[in-house]
C-alpha cells in the first residue's frame, strides 16, 4: 500500500496511520538476523496466536520485544524460562497500529543460562551449603503477634493487599508499615534496613512485594537480604512476586506466602472464627457445669437418702449384735446344762465339788432345770 502525504502549503505531512505503515514497509526490506539476549517476561495464552517475550542485554540491559508464532514457539519444546539465554532468528517489524517496533522471530536457540540465572544458581547453591535454607531452622509464626512489620513499596498494591486482608480477618491488630525500595540496585540495601528497624519493634515481620519481570524481581535474590532474613531475631514471611516466582529470600524464610494476601492470612488469626471457637468452648463449659451439677445432685440426694436410714439401720444392726450375743449368753448359761439333767450341789452356799467334801448327815441343797430341793447325804 502505498503511503502518501497530505500537502499543507509546501509542507508534507502524514497522519501517524500512514507514518507507521511507511516505516513497517521500510523495515520489512531488512534481511533477517540473529539476535542474542536473555529472556523475560514470558507471556503465552492458548487463545494467542503469538508468544510474547522480551530479550534483554545483561550487560547495559537494553530490551527487544519479540513475538513468534505460538505453532513454532511449541514445536521447539525448548521449556524457556526468564532468565535463559536464547539466539533468536527473526526480522525487525513495527506493529503499525500501536507504533511498536518489535523482532518477528522464526526460530529461537538456547544458548545457556543467562548471566543473572547462572549467578542466582551459584549463590543459590552457596547458600544452601551454609544450610540457610534448611527447614529444621524455620520458626514457627508467633499465634498472637504483639506487632505485625511490613516491608512494601510506596502505595504498593502489595502493601494495600496486606493491611485489607489483616483487618478483615483480626481489626485489632497492630502494623508498623516500613516503605522502602523494592526494585532497582538500592531495594536490597534498603529493605534490609528496614527489617533492622523492624526487628526491634514487631514479633513477625512481612516481607511483600507484588509481581514483575525477572530482573524486577532480582533485589530479591541478593545475597544480603537473603542472610538479613535467615539471621532475623524475628521470624519472617515473605510475599513476593507470583506463585511462580521463586526468588531466593522465600527459600530463606520461615514461611513463603503465595500471594500478600495469603500472607495476611498467615500472620493473623481469624477472629470470626476465634469467636466461634469461643461460643463453642463457652456452650461446652456450660454443658459441662450443668451435668456436673446434676451428677452432684444425685449423690447429695443418695448420701441424704443413706444419712435418713443410718440410724434405723445402725439400731437394726446393734439389735441384730445383741440377739446374737444373748443366744451365745443364752447356749454359754449354766442353767441350759441344768436342763440337760445335770444339777448343782451346795453346801452352806459353797458347791460341792468333791464328794470326799461332804459326810454322811450333811445336809445339801440341790439345783436342778426346773427349780431346787433340799436332801441329805446318807
Amino acid at each position: 500500500m502505498k503511503v502518501e502525504a497530505t500537502a499543507y502549503g509546501d509542507r508534507k505531512v502524514f497522519s501517524v496511520s500512514a507514518f507507521n505503515r511507511g516505516v513497517a514497509t521500510w523495515l520489512q526490506r531488512l534481511p533477517t538476523v540473529w539476535v542474542e539476549g536473555e529472556v523475560t517476561e514470558l507471556k503465552r495464552h492458548p487463545r494467542w496466536q503469538s508468544v510474547f517475550f522480551t530479550l534483554k542485554d545483561p550487560n547495559d540491559g537494553s530490551c527487544l520485544g519479540v513475538s513468534m508464532p505460538r505453532g513454532q514457539f511449541d514445536g521447539l519444546r525448548l521449556e524457556l524460562a526468564d532468565g535463559d539465554r536464547v539466539h533468536a532468528y527473526g526480522r525487525p517489524e513495527l506493529y503499525a497500529a500501536r507504533g511498536e517496533f518489535r523482532l518477528r522471530a522464526l526460530s529461537l536457540e538456547r544458548f545457556g543460562l543467562g548471566d543473572h540465572l547462572a549467578a542466582l544458581e551459584r549463590l543459590k547453591a552457596k547458600l544452601a551449603a551454609e544450610g540457610l535454607f534448611a527447614t529444621e531452622r524455620k520458626r514457627p509464626l508467633p499465634v498472637w503477634p504483639r506487632a505485625i512489620g511490613l516491608v512494601t513499596g510506596n502505595d504498593a498494591a502489595a502493601k494495600r493487599d496486606v493491611l485489607t486482608g489483616i483487618q478483615v480477618r483480626f481489626p485489632p491488630a497492630h502494623v508498623v508499615v516500613a516503605e522502602t525500595y523494592v526494585q532497582g540496585p538500592r531495594a536490597a540495601g534498603a529493605v534490609v534496613d528496614a527489617m533492622r528497624r523492624l526487628a526491634e519493634l514487631t514479633d513477625v515481620i512481612v516481607v511483600a512485594r507484588g509481581g514483575g519481570s525477572f530482573e524486577d524481581l532480582l533485589p530479591f535474590s541478593d545475597e544480603r537480604l537473603v542472610r538479613a532474613i535467615a539471621t532475623s531475631p524475628v521470624p519472617v514471611v515473605t510475599a513476593v512476586g507470583h506463585e511462580q516466582d521463586t526468588p531466593l529470600c522465600d527459600l530463606a524464610a520461615d514461611v513463603r506466602a503465595s500471594t500478600p494476601t495469603a500472607a495476611a492470612r498467615l500472620v493473623v488469626p481469624d477472629l470470626s472464627e476465634l469467636k466461634e471457637r469461643l461460643d463453642r468452648a463457652r456452650a461446652g463449659l456450660g454443658r459441662g457445669a450443668r451435668r456436673s451439677l446434676e451428677l452432684h445432685g444425685q449423690r447429695l440426694a443418695q448420701a441424704h437418702e443413706r444419712l435418713r436410714r443410718a440410724p434405723s439401720l445402725l439400731v437394726e444392726r446393734r439389735r441384730a449384735a445383741l440377739e446374737h450375743a444373748a443366744g451365745r449368753l443364752r447356749t454359754l448359761s449354766p442353767r441350759a446344762t441344768l436342763k440337760r439333767g445335770y444339777a448343782i450341789v451346795r453346801s452352806e452356799q459353797e458347791i460341792i465339788r468333791s464328794a470326799e467334801a461332804v459326810e454322811a448327815g450333811t445336809r445339801i441343797d440341790v439345783e436342778v432345770g426346773d427349780g431346787r430341793f433340799d436332801a441329805r447325804v446318807e
